[in-house]
């Protein structure tokens, strides 16, 4: 079975998505949506993808569309993600889910009512650093006392990981924390009962918090410290330290190190070393063996429970 993917939304994540389905044996891409017509006739032409629309409604009503992979500003993925289920669409929508708790309870109940595949793009879940990590979990080898995790950006205009200009601001609560959050709950398969977080001053320009520190606590008691900046002048993205039991862990992406920064090989533990492409990978195998993804939108959507909860202290008066 083939599975025929349109794509939304032509900006440097959508690209990277394009990347990782080329490899993918079931996966063809059958369109691609942009607003920008010349962006989505650019992206359309260097891939030989034979369709392009402006408008998402356009490739949703076409019967050569089994699903949608939505790479699309974060104010739209809840409203589109459902757009896609009611019109019979599978979708991965890109993290995070929603920016407001009522959406994503929305986008669960829509999938729940359609039988679709409804899939979150929670990359961290698929990364093989932290599969490895869960891989040992599983085993019984290692139980996680605490994880320290640095989110660190630069930035300073309103720009994408390419440096381009973009219509929306993304958001270290509910973007960037979102990682974090469900990445902790998934490994130590445990929820958290404690949360509490601290944000820096409102930047006048881009309208959000420029520094948030962020505590967990599960209920069987491990402990998450995370930091978040878009003020680091150094090197950027997320880094994972896991403290456990018997070892302790730093993952970099889809590179991991022990405490120690000696290198551990992850390349054995899946069929490719990049986790968008796996990501990728489990939302149409899903699709072609009709069950429950990893990171579907049920099991992802008590990290935004706690980013709801985190969201209501950070918007209460101080005293």
């Amino acid at each position: 079975m083939t599975v025929r993917i349109a794509l939304a939304g032509a900006g440097a994540f959508g690209n990277k998505h394009l990347d990782g389905l080329a490899l993918i044996d079931d996966a063809e891409v059958a369109a691609i949506v942009d607003p920008v017509a010349a962006a989505a006739h650019k992206v359309a032409t260097a891939r030989g993808i034979p369709h392009v629309a402006t408008e998402l409604d356009e490739v949703l009503a076409r019967g050569d569309v089994d699903a949608v992979i939505l790479a699309t500003p974060t104010q739209m993925h809840a409203r589109q993600a459902i757009a896609c289920l009611e019109a019979g669409k599978h979708v991965e929508v890109e993290i995070p889910l929603c920016d407001n708790l009522a959406d994503g309870r929305a986008v669960v109940a829509a999938q729940q009512a359609s039988g679709l595949v409804a899939m979150c793009g929670h990359t961290r879940r698929f990364n093989p650093s932290h599969q490895w990590i869960r891989n040992r979990i599983e085993a019984g080898e290692f139980t996680i006392q605490h994880m320290d995790v640095q989110t660190f950006f630069f930035r300073r205009t309103n720009t994408n990981a390419l440096g381009e200009p973009r219509s929306w601001t993304d958001h270290l609560l509910w973007h960037h924390a979102a990682h974090t959050v469900d990445l902790f709950q998934y490994q130590t398969g445990s929820p958290v009962v404690q949360a509490q977080a601290l944000q820096g001053p409102i930047d006048p320009e881009l309208g959000i918090a420029m520094d948030m520190s962020i505590q967990l606590k599960t209920e069987a008691g491990q402990l998450c410290t995370l930091t978040l900046s878009f003020n680091n002048d150094g090197p950027i993205g997320s880094f994972f330290r896991y403290i456990g039991d018997s070892g302790t862990y730093i993952a970099r992406y889809d590179d991991l190190v022990d405490g120690n920064e000696q290198p551990i090989d992850v390349s054995g533990v899946d069929v490719s070393m990049n986790g968008i492409e796996l990501q990728d990978r489990e939302f149409v195998a899903a699709i072609t063996e009709g069950r429950e993804p990893n990171a579907s939108v049920a099991s992802v959507f008590p990290c935004y429970e706690v980013l709801h909860r985190i969201g209501q202290q950070l918007e209460a008066p101080e005293r």
